[in-house]
């Protein structure tokens, strides 16, 4: 591994102002840390006297404390007062709030800005928490000089509901939010009237897109039992072997929207689009949080949602977010230990190697490492971090043998995942990855032939006049066989649905049932409601005594209605077909971000990581030379 290639490009990033910009914030957010840690450790409180006068200015013992600090820190005395001086304020902001809360009722929230905002980032905004959510993202637009429908607010890790009420919403006193734009410019307070219109548009058809993307995913989630597999696209389950997950029909939804969102936001950053994909990933853990989490420890999608999130939020420059860092980052540790097991020994059990799982853990504790330096545990940091690096250094790909696999015909994405299974042995890569070829190609036949039989069952049913959620779900609790269905139907006393009872039998099998001993006006409104099926006619008269259970029991309106076209229906056949034509650009849309391969998300170039290891690794250092000279 070439840590040298990585140092270069970090001075080349090191000489732009940005750069710049984010190494000073990543160096105050530590001094804050360690100086708060002082100070709950030696019991301090800075908004009281001796450090807080009557009229709520600085007292003269804040200068003793800091040189007391400082040199503690071997830190320049003058930046250690400077940001004990904005703690303090900030104490008194804070109390001075909750005073006025107390007694106007009048709610402070932190409002966080995007890096290019040329303004404190961190900004204070009252305001009452009936307001709606629309509300308040006018007060923030109008406020701090945006384009209303060109931002997104997130509160409490959650999108803000336009619609609901802040206090419906769980949003208090004294609460963060983060401010997202749609699309990022330094040119935005340049633009004339004519591109500042050009960019609302680009704003709305973005939000459209986002729309378009709920509505294809639902889409597709509905449709992924009903549909024949070789003709219409779907979405499916699967595990780590490529094998669909039999999942409980009430979960499914949720959990194929909560992927799809995953896929969409992970679309957004591979692109780099951090504040697209934040919204994206948040829908996705919310539909997750409605799944069983038994579910959710089978496969490790949730684990590395939780990664993508904290990584969104320190791409976004959003370091005040890292506080809830912690909590996930433990989750997603959780998450991996039950998916994979004690040391891997699942995931060894069932793919014969992690090599390519190690890209999760790399910046697992990359994540860590950045989140415990800006919460100020310099050790722990460094301990991270270094585990980080070894990690970079043993999922090192040399280029060359890269291009070794590729011309043997395998894309670069394989060669990649071939290589980090196989320890970077190119000849072991190959008959990896042609046997993974053979092996899911044989799994996506027999899945489909599953499908199809499933299909084929589903369609039987509904012929009887079962409705097509009632045949699923008989299904499903029988495990596909049909006969089962059918005896768990009685068992349950289930029923079809209203919409099949209106076929009229034939007098051949109402006399059929006449001759069992059933009453002729019973037996024709069996047959009726089981479109024909003497034998489920007969079952169901058995089971109520000669007569229809009430609920199966038809109207006269119903039994003498027939299919009819009205004009109107004539009418509605365009716009039924725009609606269709809509639908399908929306499931498209869908399709063109989710990958062909069931690995893409370990599949990572780690250019960036090792970048980022290095930057901080350089934070640490500085840390304990100073520490040693102290």
């Amino acid at each position: 591994m070439k840590i040298n290639g990585g140092r270069s490009r970090i001075r080349a990033l090191g000489g732009s102002r940005l750069a710049q910009l984010w190494r000073r914030m990543a160096q105050k957010k530590y001094l804050q840390s360690k100086l708060t840690q002082f100070l709950r450790e030696d019991k301090i409180q800075l908004w009281k006297p001796p450090y807080t006068d009557e009229n709520k200015e600085v007292g003269l013992a804040l200068k003793d404390l800091a040189k007391k600090y400082s040199d503690k820190l071997e830190c320049c005395e003058n930046e250690v007062e400077k940001v004990m001086e904005e703690i303090r304020c900030k104490a008194v902001e804070r109390g001075t709030g909750n005073e006025h809360y107390k007694t106007t009722g009048i709610a402070t929230i932190e409002v966080f800005l995007p890096p290019r905002v040329k303004k404190d980032r961190k900004n204070l905004l009252e305001t009452r928490l009936h307001i709606t959510g629309r509300e308040l993202r006018s007060k923030i637009a109008e406020t701090f000089g945006f384009q209303e429908n060109y931002i997104k607010i997130v509160i409490n890790k959650k999108q803000l509901q336009l619609g609901e009420t802040l206090k419906e919403q769980g949003v208090t006193h004294n609460v963060k939010a983060m401010v997202l734009e749609l699309k990022q410019s330094e040119e935005d307070v340049r633009k004339n009237f004519q591109v500042e219109e050009e960019k609302q548009n680009e704003a709305k058809l973005e939000e459209k897109r986002i729309q378009r993307t709920k509505r294809g995913l639902e889409i597709l989630a509905e449709r992924a039992e009903m549909v024949d597999p070789e003709a219409t696209p779907y979405l499916d389950i699967a595990n780590q072997t490529g094998r669909s997950i039999r999942i409980p029909p009430s979960e499914r939804k949720a959990l194929m929207l909560a992927m799809g969102y995953h896929e969409k936001g992970r679309a957004f950053l591979k692109r780099k689009e951090y504040g697209i994909a934040l919204p994206c990933l948040l829908d996705a853990d919310k539909y997750f949080c409605e799944c069983c989490r038994e579910l959710l420890d089978t496969v490790d999608n949730y684990a590395v949602l939780q990664l993508d999130i904290v990584w969104c939020y320190f791409r976004l420059g959003q370091l005040e977010c890292l506080d809830d860092a912690e909590k996930k980052l433990k989750l997603a540790q959780e998450c991996f230990r039950k998916c994979y097991g004690e040391n891997h020994q699942r995931l060894l059990h069932i793919k014969g190697n992690c090599g390519k799982e190690k890209v999760l853990f790399l910046r697992l504790y990359l994540l860590q490492g950045i989140r415990n330096y800006h919460s100020g545990n310099g050790e722990e940091a460094y301990e991270y971090l270094n585990k980080a690096c070894q990690l970079l250094k043993e999922l090192y790909i040399d280029p060359s043998k890269v291009h070794s696999l590729m011309q043997l015909g395998f894309s670069a994405q394989e060669a990649r995942l071939g290589l980090r299974a196989c320890d970077g042995n190119v000849d072991h890569a190959a008959v990896h990855i042609t046997n993974r070829r053979e092996e899911l190609d044989q799994i996506k036949k027999e899945e489909r032939e599953k499908k199809r039989r499933r299909l084929e069952n589903i369609n039987h049913l509904k012929g009887m006049g079962y409705s097509p959620r009632a045949a699923r779900q008989a299904l499903h609790q029988a495990g596909g066989n049909l006969e089962e269905a059918l005896k768990m139907w009685w068992l349950n006393d289930s029923a079809p649905e209203s919409s099949n009872r209106q076929q009229s039998p034939s007098q051949e099998k109402i006399d059929q049932l006449v001759y069992m001993g059933f009453d002729a006006v019973a037996a024709k409104a069996a047959l009726r409601v089981f479109r024909g099926n003497v034998q489920l006619a007969a079952q169901t008269l058995v089971l109520n005594g000669g007569r229809l259970p009430p609920d199966l029991q038809l109207s006269a309106e119903d039994s003498l209605s027939t299919p009819s076209t009205s004009p109107s229906d004539s009418a509605g056949t365009s716009s039924a077909s725009t609606d269709e034509d809509m639908e399908t650009e929306a499931v498209n849309e869908v399709l063109e971000d989710i990958p062909e391969h069931e690995e893409d998300y370990l599949d990572s170039t780690l250019e960036d990581e090792e970048i980022i290891i290095a930057e901080y690794l350089s934070y640490v250092e500085n840390i304990k030379s100073a520490a040693k000279k102290n």
